[in-house]
């Protein structure tokens, strides 16, 4: 039996009790819940679990504590840590927080395994943790058979801008985003445009039915499951993989200062290309297109030999096995 643990944060706000009804009232209002970046590691996992007939239990936090030596895994959030009975060890990840700065209840935890999604993000935990958690890189699987590719190729060429551009962006949208956008059409390419936070999954998914590339354009991801699903549906990416250090304003610079990172923590060159600045979009771009009208991209085969939902749930399982044995 696996004990799987993941919750959204929604403390209540004005009396006890009131994230009840606030929930209730929000969903009337907003609909359900979209699955943002943490809840897809979650979402993912468990569909791994049930493919590969798993048995496992979800927030059962009563059972839990009639088994002290029952290890908790806990795929986030971070507060789901203080509810994990202290004798109860923890595989937690990889929905951990952006910088372990951001939670002084780590060295508190039973923490016996950290679950993070790449090496990059896996290096800064671990230069800037102030206790010794041991940590492994798991990146979840994706479901290749909801991002599928069309049954013909596009008739028309025509590309996609995914915006994710986190901050900065009165400086992004004039000298990166815009011209990005005004190189393509100039050359009689259709473009869609796409914003994080601002679209629903099924127009995304029809869209890169209908598109030859994706321009993908995001700061850094420790992930990144969008442009996973892009690569998922065949369509190659041409990534604004801009380097340097991380971004985050809430600690860079003052707090944290770490590099390298990179906006696509998976990818090779048979899912497209990668382009530094504004000045390197014109020739990367070009290159892109002639490979695009050469098929000399297959990217959803990258998918499916590395991000196979089953196989990603093998190797969750194998990691906790692993912690398991380790603290024997």
């Amino acid at each position: 039996m696996i004990y799987l643990f993941y919750e959204e944060p929604d403390p209540d706000r004005w009396i006890k009790f009131d994230r009840y009804p606030r929930k209730y009232i929000r969903e009337l209002i907003r609909g359900k819940t979209k699955p943002g970046g943490v809840m897809r590691w979650y979402l993912n996992l468990r569909r791994g679990l049930d493919l590969f007939g798993v048995d496992y239990c979800v927030n059962d936090y009563r059972r839990l504590k009639k088994h002290p030596n029952a290890w908790a895994c806990v795929v986030g959030k971070s507060h789901v840590l203080k509810k994990i009975p202290s004798s109860n060890p923890i595989m937690y990840g990889p929905g951990i927080d952006a910088h372990p700065y951001e939670n002084d209840f780590l060295p508190k935890a039973n923490i016996k395994l950290m679950l993070i999604s790449c090496e990059w993000f896996k290096q800064m935990y671990e230069r800037d943790m102030s206790s010794s958690i041991a940590t492994a890189v798991w990146p979840a699987g994706i479901e290749t058979d909801i991002w599928q590719p069309p049954a013909e190729n596009p008739k028309t060429q025509s590309l996609l801008i995914y915006d994710k551009v986190r901050w900065r962006r009165d400086e992004y949208e004039p000298e990166l985003i815009q011209p990005i956008r005004n190189q393509i059409e100039s050359l009689g390419i259709k473009v869609e445009y796409l914003r994080y936070g601002f679209y629903e999954e099924e127009d995304y998914r029809k869209i890169l039915q209908q598109v030859s590339g994706m321009i993908f354009l995001c700061e850094h991801e420790t992930q990144g499951f969008a442009y996973l699903q892009a690569l998922s549906s065949n369509v190659p990416i041409l990534a604004w993989d801009r380097g340097g250090y991380w971004q985050d304003p809430s600690m860079f610079p003052d707090r944290v200062k770490f590099e390298p990172v990179t906006s696509v923590p998976y990818f090779d060159q048979s899912c497209g290309e990668r382009f530094t600045s504004i000045t390197e979009f014109s020739q990367q771009l070009q290159i892109f297109l002639d490979r695009i009208s050469q098929n000399s991209y297959q990217p959803r085969q990258y998918i499916t030999e590395n991000f196979d939902l089953v196989e990603q749930a093998k190797a969750y399982l194998n990691l906790l096995k692993q912690a398991q044995s380790n603290d024997e």
